[in-house]
């Protein structure tokens, strides 16, 4: 701990993400990446930009991508904030929507980023916990707060809360922002349940998304808030005071092309849900306990096998899954949705490790 500290730095807690090793044949199965490349379209984008404008600032403003945003969903450009990450969003959501004199409420189980969020920017929070079947309850969330967020589906459990669920928090909480984190909800089904039906009928819902898990680009790091426009100023007060230039000219025409190509986006999420559907079934075959999952990874635990242990013996077969040492969830293994080759190897190294 160095003397020249600030006492913020001094009190944070950093998020730590997941491990990105450098194993030979590593089958890498814990950050949730896409199995399946970028966008064909999006590629040549980012190829079409490289040249003398990369000398120039990038649209402060990101117009285009708002504009790609709002024609993916139906909506006005003046409903869509776009960031460098939905972490970014994150961040500025918390400083900006966030923080007030009562707590914020989210999940006891929950992206992990939130509790860091609230002790960079020093806002008050309070952990609700989920039930025994690890699903939130709306009906918990009626209580005094000066905010609410929770992922949609949830992570790490992977569990989706219905949209007449997430409506009935918004309802109860009007007076409050209704955060809804929706890294993963593209995998939610043949129609994908995204609360952003909601944001006209409830100026406090703000749906956040992100471009790194279904459209493949965690590289190019691209997120976006939508909601009423009152929210979204916020968040442009935010991020003009911290970095006007988030998206470099690259992400923004990228990230564009990828939003258009509807076709590459329904084949690829499709083919992550198919696969999850036979990794659950193979991992059930074998005694795990495998949580309903709406996300492109499975939460699972085996009754017979500790989970820190099975994480051990997988990656010394050079496959990695993610396992978090918490209360209520140390026994858990978050397994990423890979290739249906992956998941085959995954399968084989769990027989060979259980039997």
């Amino acid at each position: 701990m160095s003397r020249y500290w600030s006492d913020t730095v001094r009190t944070l807690t950093p998020y730590v993400p997941g491990e990105q090793p450098k194993l030979q044949n590593l089958v890498k199965l814990n950050t949730n990446e896409n199995p399946y490349g970028p966008s064909p379209l999006a590629i040549a984008a980012m190829q079409a930009e490289l040249g003398d404008s990369l000398r120039l600032y990038p649209d402060p403003t990101g117009a285009l991508l708002k504009q790609a945003v709002a024609r993916f969903f139906g909506v006005a450009p003046g409903n869509v904030f776009v960031g460098n990450g939905s972490d970014e969003v994150l961040a500025h959501v918390f400083l900006g929507l966030l923080k007030h004199d009562a707590p914020v409420l989210f999940p006891d189980i929950t992206y992990s980023f939130y509790p860091v969020y609230c002790g960079l920017y020093h806002v008050d929070y309070r952990t609700v916990a989920l039930d025994d079947t690890f699903r939130l309850r709306p009906e918990d969330y009626v209580q005094p707060n000066g905010g609410i967020i929770f992922p949609n589906p949830n992570a790490p459990t992977g569990i989706l809360l219905g949209l007449e669920a997430v409506d009935r928090i918004a309802a109860a909480n009007p007076d409050s922002v209704v955060v809804v984190d929706e890294a993963y909800v593209d995998f939610g089904g043949t129609t994908i349940p995204t609360a952003v039906s909601l944001i006209a009928d409830r100026p406090n819902v703000l749906v956040v998304q992100t471009l790194s898990k279904s459209r493949s680009l965690a590289g190019l790091r691209v997120g976006y808030a939508i909601g009423h426009p009152d929210l979204i100023e916020a968040l442009e007060r935010v991020k003009d005071s911290f970095n006007s230039y988030p998206l470099d000219r690259m992400a923004l025409v990228g990230a564009t092309a990828a939003l258009d190509d509807r076709e590459y986006f329904e084949t690829t999420r499709k083919a992550v849900m198919h696969t999850r559907a036979r990794l659950e079934t193979d991992l059930t075959t074998l005694g795990f306990e495998v949580l309903p999952s709406a996300a492109n990874f499975i939460f699972t635990r085996h009754p017979e096998h500790d989970g820190a242990t099975l994480t051990a013996a997988l990656r010394e077969r050079s496959i990695i899954v993610r396992h978090f040492k918490l209360p209520r969830i140390d026994q858990f293994l978050r397994i990423t949705v890979g290739t249906g080759d992956q998941c085959a190897t995954l399968i084989a190294a769990l027989k060979e490790i259980l039997l």
